[in-house]
């Protein structure tokens, strides 16, 4: 048993050994009525003490009875364990994934996370609260029959033995062919789970695409392979289970043969073979079960070991020790010779600039040139490769990071909103805030207008991702979000790409008003959005090439230059050698 597991079954000892120990109780109890029927036989009707019929129906009623509730008892023990161990196995899970790093995300599909926390974890449930009860009951009764029936008469009970081994070659093989196919099972199983889980969530790029067709035969390729994953564990079984059953099969054969002819020869009473008919199940039963326990035991190691892959997992952004945890933080920050790989890339190179507390920085380059990435760095949703990256001149990594993302806020370019409602989406930073103040949120992220005209205005529940509402609508959610969280540090990615013009003016009128209270950092492609900034960074190729304000930019005539002319179709500045000079000495 995984150290996890026995850590959550330790809580739970005393009601689970109290099951195991009512197991073998249960298990004395099957072989009462079987003994007390061969009783009856030899004493009662052939021998006509009559006087012990009573009593010894009684002991039988008496141990049925008892077998019963006994059984029901610690059946409702093992579930209420299994269900409470379980319960916290998921939520230990759970927890440890919300732990996990942006990294971690990037490389594991969520389907595979949903397989663990669904299919895997129910494996282990099972075999808490069926397996380890059912291999209990059923090694002690076979044990149990064997050594009653020895004491009865042990040449008929070697003759019933005689299958034994034949039964344990065949168990041992399917346990060690079985675990394989169940290993290859789980792990079809998640890039199924990945395959429907992607489909379902892009589902409407699918159909603007018209690539139904290719989804469904993508979907049925993986279909396919859990099938023949699931056949191919079947097939194990079928070469293992029919010998199982067919051995088992013989003991009732071979005691009417060799009881027949013990009695015969006077070597055997009729009460005595009642009474191996009677247990014949107490050997029988156990040997069918074998193949079938073996198969639920290597089901669960199989699941186990995922599992247990999952717990070792670490973060690899580990607090340091004494990590710091400031109530409040002024905003400074700086970037010092800041590279950053993502495997084998190189995503940011030699990055330095300063911003003040209070200062508002634009970052503006083309796609895929790294700007994003200094937002995500600054809130160490991934460590720098080299470099440091102060707040308040402490490197972010001596900071706790619950502490960190408490005083660096961010809103991301992939939109997502929870399926709740529009004000649970906007409190979900701050859910103790007012009804008031997310409605001043909402009106700076100029929110308020479409939230209320909706059919339960701010109680409306909007589906999974946003779905009903507009891309610009989606982001003036996770702005008005951001803006009442009001963190000392705003990182805004693409915040109002998505929003008309005219809207737009607005949310920067909002954003203009808060400059001096917060650090704010605005990523953007427009210029309208970055150009009243009190420095702007033009990143190209991980590196920053141009920085200054809209003014200095200008005059510089360089990328920035080029992209307002595209975008406002001025004509471009003629700027004096100097000008041209010191904007060069400042990139």
């Amino acid at each position: 048993m995984r150290p996890w597991l026995r850590a959550h079954l330790k809580r739970y000892r005393l009601p689970y050994l109290t099951g195991i120990a009512l197991t073998f109780v249960v298990s004395g109890l099957n072989l009462v009525s079987p003994l007390i029927s061969g009783t009856i036989v030899d004493r009662v009707i052939v021998g006509g003490e009559k006087g012990l019929l009573w009593g010894l129906l009684g002991l039988m009623i008496g141990a049925i009875v008892a077998k019963s509730l006994i059984r029901y008892g610690y059946q409702m023990l093992f579930e209420h364990v299994s269900q409470d161990t379980i319960r916290a196995c998921r939520e230990e899970l759970f927890a440890k994934l919300q732990r996990m790093d942006f990294g971690y995300y990037d490389r594991t599909k969520t389907g595979d996370l949903m397989a663990h926390m669904t299919g895997d974890i129910d494996a282990i449930r099972h075999f808490i609260a069926w397996v380890v009860y059912q291999c209990l009951e059923n090694g002690v009764v076979f044990l149990a029959a064997v050594a009653a029936l020895f004491f009865v008469n042990w040449k008929l009970t070697l003759v019933m033995l005689a299958v034994t081994p034949f039964i344990a070659r065949s168990t041992i093989g399917l346990s060690k062919e079985v675990k394989p196919t169940f290993s290859a099972i789980r792990e079809q199983f998640s890039r199924l789970n990945s395959v429907v889980q992607e489909n379902i969530a892009g589902n409407r790029v699918v159909r603007a695409l018209a690539r139904e067709d290719y989804e469904i035969g993508k979907f049925q390729a993986e279909n396919e392979a859990f099938r023949q994953r699931n056949v191919e564990s079947a097939a194990v079984w079928a070469k293992y289970i029919p010998p199982i059953e067919f051995f088992s099969g013989l003991l009732p054969v071979m005691l009417i043969l060799a009881g027949g002819v013990m009695i015969i020869r006077g070597e055997l009473t009729i009460g005595q073979l009642v009474t191996f008919n009677g247990l014949v199940w107490a050997i029988n039963q156990p040997l069918r079960m074998a193949g079938w326990l073996v198969n639920d035991i290597q089901r669960y190691g199989a699941a186990s070991d995922r599992l247990d892959r999952l717990y070792r997992l670490e973060s690899v952004l580990d607090e340091r020790p004494g990590a710091v945890s400031p109530a409040a933080v002024k905003g400074r920050v700086e970037f010092r010779h800041v590279s950053f790989s993502y495997g084998d890339e190189r995503v940011l190179e030699d990055l330095s600039f300063v911003a003040e507390s209070g200062q508002t920085i634009g970052i503006l380059g083309p796609t895929g040139s790294g700007k994003s990435s200094i937002g995500r760095l600054l809130c160490r949703f991934y460590d720098r490769t080299s470099g440091e990256i102060l707040l308040d001149g402490v490197d972010v990594r001596d900071y706790d990071l619950d502490c960190l993302r408490a005083q660096v806020g961010v809103t991301m370019q992939d939109v997502f909103l929870f399926s709740d409602t529009i004000e649970g989406n906007m409190a979900f930073g701050r859910p103790e805030a007012s009804l008031e103040e997310v409605l001043r949120a909402s009106e700076l992220a100029n929110a308020h207008e479409f939230a209320k005209e909706l059919p339960e205005g701010y109680d409306t529940i909007i589906g999974e991702r946003g779905v009903g509402l507009s891309g610009g609508q989606r982001q003036r959610v996770a702005l008005a979000r951001l803006l009442l969280k009001a963190p000392p540090v705003m990182i805004l990615d693409d915040t109002t790409s998505a929003v008309d013009i005219e809207t737009e003016e607005r949310i920067q009128e909002s954003i203009k008003a808060l400059r001096g209270r917060h650090t704010m950092f605005i990523i953007a492609h427009r210029l309208s959005s970055i150009m009243h900034a009190d420095q702007i960074l033009v990143i190209k190729g991980g590196r920053i090439v141009e920085r200054g304000t809209h003014e200095e930019l200008r005059r510089l005539g360089g990328y920035y230059e080029d992209v307002f002319r595209h975008q406002t179709g001025a004509g471009a500045l003629a700027p004096s050698e100097p000008a041209r000079a010191e904007g060069a000495a400042r990139g």
